[in-house]
Order: structure tokens, then sequence, then C-alpha cells
């Protein structure tokens, strides 16, 4: 390990934003350095891919290594990544050695769905005792051909074990009580949930009993850990960004923060980054590429969604380009997929299933790499997924306007 004695000084000026950019692209192997790994050291060395019902895992790990949806299912069907909710109570998926301590970090969620029904005068003891019918019910499906059972399988086996809230409990998102005993099952690692079809782009699911074992750490040590591999995975970010991503208090992220072993660094726009000290010594060294590197990516690609900071991707021609756009591409959530060149925005981009292909806009004439890969990325989609999905309620119609934005966008 590093110690503060044998880490390099870097002046501030020296980082600038497109170091920065170009070193957060090398940090998620989006250079190439990672082609030759698996579904779960990808994930492992570059973050934990958001899941929301739609594409992005697949373009994760194809933009990395160029590997196909089938080896992406068949991953997730042997179990070495998995989505499940952690950071946030958001849903992720996971490499399999993160599996107990990131449901730990998930498990508050689970706890305010059951205060949203206590609240409506369910009783805690009552939603444990279905946790324990739900768990009974698939343990004694295992091995026969409802191993899996979805929701209104589950119903339809537990009658009225599972109450109906009525009215009022769907004002508050609680329509019974089952999603909340199924939550408190998934965060325990007894149960875990998978897609009816093997696909991670939908959002249909069933569930099946399962024996994970906890972490064995207590809940500052996990955050500590969470703290260490979110630097490691992005390279460094602010305190703010530490934030939003874990939902830690600033007094829980000051405290794993400094159990990490994290170190201030300023930079030339005056943010402070945290970082670890071996990555800033990695830093010091690191040079931007002389050459294009160009890949198209999800909006929700770990690059821009881990510290929430695609602002910061473009420089001042396309911060100028996107200006005022609707739905504001300089927004902390970009409201079209990427096209980038080693870290830095150079176009927008969406998928057009009607006309099977990618609808693009370059905010400078595009260069002959930069038309490759959006053929190669167009072939990839058309070929392999059918459709790119941003989250589960996209469609073709609700992003049609956007196509045709970027249409006009670049017909000029």
């Amino acid at each position: 390990m590093t110690t503060l004695n044998e880490m390099t000084q870097i002046p501030p000026e020296n980082l600038d934003p497109q170091l920065l950019r170009a070193w957060s692209w090398h940090r998620q192997g989006l250079d190439g350095s990672l082609a030759s790994k698996g579904a779960a050291e990808i994930l492992d060395r570059v973050g934990w891919a958001r899941s929301i019902g739609g594409a992005n895992i697949y373009l994760t790990l194809f933009s990395r290594t160029g590997m196909p949806r089938a080896d992406v299912d068949a991953a997730a069907a042997s179990r070495e990544i998995h989505e499940l909710p952690t950071a946030r109570g958001c849903t992720y998926v996971l490499p399999a050695a993160d599996y107990a301590w990131g449901l730990q970090l998930g498990h508050a969620s689970a706890e305010a769905s059951v205060k949203v029904l206590e609240r409506l005068g369910v009783k805690r003891a009552e939603i444990e005792a279905l946790a324990q019918d739900i768990l009974q019910v698939l343990r004694d499906a295992r091995g026969t051909a409802e191993e899996a059972l979805d929701p209104q399988g589950l119903k339809k086996v537990l009658g009225d074990r599972v109450r109906n809230m009525g009215e009022e409990g769907k004002k508050k998102g609680a329509s019974t009580t089952l999603p909340a005993a199924l939550g408190l099952l998934q965060a325990d690692g007894r149960i875990r949930r998978v897609p009816v079809n093997g696909r991670l782009d939908q959002q249909r699911y069933s569930y099946v009993a399962w024996e994970l074992d906890g972490s064995g750490e207590d809940d500052e040590a996990v955050r500590a850990r969470m703290l260490e591999r979110f630097l490691g995975w992005t390279g460094g970010a602010t305190l703010g960004q530490v934030r939003w991503f874990t939902a830690f208090t600033v007094a829980q992220s000051k405290k794993a923060l400094a159990a990490a072993g994290a170190v201030q660094v300023p930079t030339a726009a005056g943010e402070v980054l945290w970082m670890l000290p071996h990555d800033v010594n990695e830093l010091a060294g690191f040079e931007a590429p002389a050459g294009e590197d160009i890949q198209l990516l999800s909006g929700s690609d770990s690059l821009v969604l881990l510290r929430r900071n695609s602002a910061d991707l473009f420089d001042e021609a396309g911060a100028k380009a996107v200006e005022g756009m609707s739905g504001s591409a300089l927004a902390a959530d970009l409201s079209d997929h990427p096209i980038l060149d080693r870290g830095r925005i150079i176009g927008l981009w969406q998928y057009d299933p009607e006309n099977a292909r990618v609808a693009w806009w370059t905010f400078e004439p595009a260069s002959a790499a930069v038309l490759a890969r959006i053929a190669l990325t167009g072939e990839w989609i058309t070929g392999d997924l059918g459709d790119f999905r941003s989250f589960s309620l996209d469609s073709p119609k609700s992003r049609a306007k956007n196509i045709a934005r970027l249409d006009a966008l670049r017909a000029g």
C-alpha cells in the first residue's frame, strides 16, 4: 500500500479538465485496457452497472470488451453477475464478490418500505410472517417447474396472507404488503429475483429462494469498503459526488474516506478530489492519448453516472453546442446517449429501431473513426439487442422527438 510519504505531489495546474477526462476514460477501461476480461472482472474494475430495465449493462460490457449479449446473459445465469438493490436502494448489476456487502448497503431502503406500511397500520410482525411464508413457498418450489414464481404466482399461492392496502396504500406506493416482504427477503439474501426471459434489459421478474451468507462486516466497515471501491472505479471524486452515489451523511463519508486512506488532491478547476494514494502516483505519470479513441456509451454508463458529472465531460465548444437544448444535455443526467473521444463528449445519439439505425449528431464534422464506431455500434444493437432502451419505460415512440432532433441538428 502506498503511504502518504511515498505519494507524488501533483501541481493543481497540471490537473486540467482534458487530462482528468482522459484519466477517467482510462480508469473505466474504455481505452481497451480491459478488453480480455470477463463480465465479473469488468464490473469489479469499472464499477457496478446501473440497471433500470434498460440496456446499459450490455453496452457497458460491449464498449470495453466487444462482449455479445449471449455471454452477458450466460454470466447472469451462472450468477457470476447479478442485479441487486444496493447503494441508495437503487438496482445495479454486481460481480459475485460484492453481493453480500452490496446488499448490506441497500438494506435501509427495504426498511423504508416496511415503515410506509407501519404508518398505514400494518404491524412489522405481519410483514415478517408474510416474508417467512414467501420463503417457505419458494423453498418448497425448488427443483420443480415452478421454482421461479412471479408476484402474481406468489399472490395466488399466498392468498389472503397478502393484504391489499386499498386506495390509501396506492397513494403511498404500497398497494399490497407483498413488495415490502419481498424487499426484506432480497435485502437479506434469502431470495433473489431473476428476469423471466434471461435478459437484463427488461423488468419482468420472478423470485427464487437463495441462501447468501452475510458480509460478516459491520456497516462502518462496509461504508469504508464502498468508498475504497468507488474511488478506485472513478480515479477520484469530490465529496459531493461521493455522497450522491452512496447517500452517506457528511460524517459517514468523511469517516469512511479516512478509513480508506483517501487523500485530497486540488485540481486546476479549483475542485478538490478525494483519491487513493496509489492512484495519485499513477495519475502523476499519466499522459492523455494523442490519437482518437471513440465510443458510443449509454447515458447511464459508469463513466458518467458514478459521479453524475456529465457536464464536466463537455469542452467549451461542446457545452456551447448543446446550450439551451430541450432536456438539457448539460444537466446531471443526459437527455441522449453520449458519443465520446477519450472521455470528452463530442456528440449525442439514440437508437431508431424502426429504421434499424443509430440517429446521431456530432458537434464537429464526424471523422472516419467516429463513423466507423457509429456503424459498429448500430450493427451490434440491431443484431444482438434489437433495440436500445435507456430504462424500462423507454420506447421507440417516447424517444421519437429526440431522434428527430438529432437528425435535424445533424442536417444542420
